[in-house]
């Protein structure tokens, strides 16, 4: 999601706000998160969710690798997007339109990745536990945000609750029992800001494999 600033911060969860956002330019840069590069190229492709797409990035990297894969967000408008880049690069995609605030997981994957998907609690915990239960067994649950101390990034404005979160939090809503390993994981990676100039994040990474 972007990091623009708007006088109604609830507009920023709605489709209108995003379909009118990625209308035109591009809003990001392009490449996959670096996260999902790093952990996605340890594992065997199979089938993935990427749950908040955008511009599909991830997806189309995904693909590429070999995976199998759905892409779900709120916008039509960048859904439109993703498959009319996965056809020029002869890639089969799954897109699906869906709300971060009522989905719920009717089936399982491989790989469930889920990045920088910002949002209010209790919103915030209704969507992980979602995405944790569409985790097939064997499979990756990889979930990346901006940290509390990434003071760098202001996700989705500043005019209402803080939504950046610990991985700490994200491994709070799983069930012990149910993963061989959960990894919270507090990571700096640089980047360059929005002025040109070098920078470093601080990610939450949370990592979990279910039991098979």
């Amino acid at each position: 999601m972007t990091h623009q600033h708007t006088e109604r911060p609830e507009d920023h969860f709605t489709r209108e706000f995003w379909d009118e956002r990625y209308v035109g330019e591009q809003v990001w840069s392009g490449n996959p998160n670096p996260h999902l590069v790093t952990y996605g190229s340890e594992l065997r492709p199979g089938t993935a969710l990427d749950f908040g797409s955008g511009e599909g990035a991830d997806a189309i990297w995904l693909a590429q690798q070999g995976w199998q894969v759905t892409a779900i967000d709120i916008s039509v408008v960048a859904l439109e997007g993703v498959a009319a880049r996965a056809a020029e690069l002869d890639l089969e995609l799954i897109c699906l339109q869906a709300d971060a605030f009522s989905w719920s997981a009717d089936t399982t994957y491989d790989l469930v990745s889920a990045q920088f998907m910002h949002l209010p609690r209790p919103a915030f915990v209704r969507l992980h536990r979602e995405l944790a239960a569409s985790v097939a067994p064997g499979g990756t649950l990889l979930i990346v945000g901006h940290h509390p101390e990434d003071i760098g990034h202001a996700p989705e404005g500043t005019t209402f609750e803080d939504v950046r979160f610990t991985a700490e939090e994200t491994a709070s809503t799983l069930d012990p029992a149910e993963w061989d390993t959960i990894d919270a994981l507090r990571l700096e990676r640089e980047w360059i800001d929005r002025d040109g100039r070098p920078a470093v994040a601080v990610d939450a990474v949370l990592r979990a494999v279910r039991r098979g």
